[in-house]
């Protein structure tokens, strides 16, 4: 349980426990997370769980791939294609890592 100010994805174990609890039926498998512990991506039953820090909470969105991935100098950043939850940027990640997480997802 989370208490006020502990939002934080602090490893991959947080970030697939948050991706199980929020979405129905999600069994969740490799995570990449961010370096400020603000946002993660984890792969999983065919999509990938968006994990984003939100106040005290942690929200989480399910998106298949293929995702929409920018490379900036801070990290990669993915576009959610939802204007209310955002993009999310992962501190420390590169696009390359991001598209490895969901290449075993995507369907060639």
């Amino acid at each position: 349980m989370l208490k006020l100010g502990q939002s934080r994805i602090a490893n991959e174990d947080d970030a697939r426990r948050f991706a199980e609890e929020a979405l129905v039926g999600f069994e969740a498998g490799r995570a990449l997370v961010s370096g400020d512990g603000g946002a993660a991506l984890v792969a999983g039953s065919g999509a990938i769980a968006v994990l984003k820090r939100h106040g005290a909470q942690v929200a989480v969105r399910r998106l298949v791939p293929p995702l929409r991935v920018r490379e900036a100098i801070e990290g990669a950043t993915v576009e959610t294609g939802e204007r209310l939850f955002g993009p999310v940027v992962l501190f420390g990640i590169t696009a390359d890592q991001v598209h490895g997480l969901e290449a075993p997802l995507t369907l060639v």
